[in-house]
């Protein structure tokens, strides 16, 4: 019988663990929030104004819901830009190692 537990290598300290339940959980949610924020997110400014309005409570101006748009879909972009570099990395850097 080997008494070593599965996730352990003779590598020692820089053996690789597996992924958490948690870490996988956050890792999927990544991904998730922007998308769906994207997906949802109305093309209209009056919509936009009027989401906020029924979320907050509180009006803004044509305008302001313009902006607020653009904002949210850069950064919506951009938080799916990063975790695809992020993802991209981590499979590089895997296929690298093992040769």
């Amino acid at each position: 019988m080997n008494a070593r537990h599965c996730c352990k290598t003779l590598a020692g300290d820089n053996a690789t663990q597996p992924a958490s339940r948690l870490r996988r959980g956050r890792e999927i949610a990544g991904w998730i929030l922007p998308g769906a924020t994207l997906a949802l997110l109305p093309k209209c400014p009056a919509c936009v104004a009027a989401y906020v309005v029924l979320a907050t409570g509180i009006g803004i101006s044509l305008p302001t819901a313009t902006f607020l748009r653009t904002i949210l879909v850069v950064i919506c972009v951009a938080s799916l830009v990063f975790i695809t570099a992020r993802r991209l990395r981590s499979i590089f850097a895997r296929r690298v190692s093992r040769q």
